[in-house]
């Protein structure tokens, strides 16, 4: 998971959802392991790093260090685009769909425009509002 939000990236998500499955949780995660079936995560505080151990189910929320991000190259992106996606019926998934529920959708609200300032004196009195 990754603890983004779109609201105020308030670092909440991956807390909340741990509290609410009771299951236990590392978060800031530059580094997961799997060893013998335990979880060994590396996460940053504010003093350096810390390992922690843990059995799965868990939630885990990761730093923006945990993945490197791939530039795909022309040819693979080609080849992507002939892609056949498969579509899966629903019910092959063996979810149970009473225990997913749907709370509350809806959109963000619009972001204004932003202005230009013509000096930092202007700039500040704006940030000051």
């Amino acid at each position: 998971m990754c603890d983004l939000a779109v609201d105020d990236d308030c670092n909440q998500t991956g807390q909340i959802l741990a509290g609410l499955l009771d299951w236990p949780q590392a978060t800031f995660a530059s580094k997961v392991e799997v060893n013998n079936g335990e979880l060994h995560v590396t996460r940053e505080v504010d003093s350096g790093l810390q390992t922690i151990k843990f059995k799965p189910p868990a939630v885990i929320t990761c730093d923006l260090r945990l993945n490197t991000p791939k530039i795909a190259s022309i040819p693979n992106m080609m080849k992507a685009k002939k892609a056949v996606i498969e579509e899966v019926e629903f019910d092959s998934l063996k979810i149970d769909p009473s225990k997913v529920s749907i709370v509350e959708t809806y959109e963000p609200p619009k972001k204004k425009g932003g202005v230009k300032v013509k000096d930092v004196d202007e700039l500040l009195e704006k940030l000051q509002k």
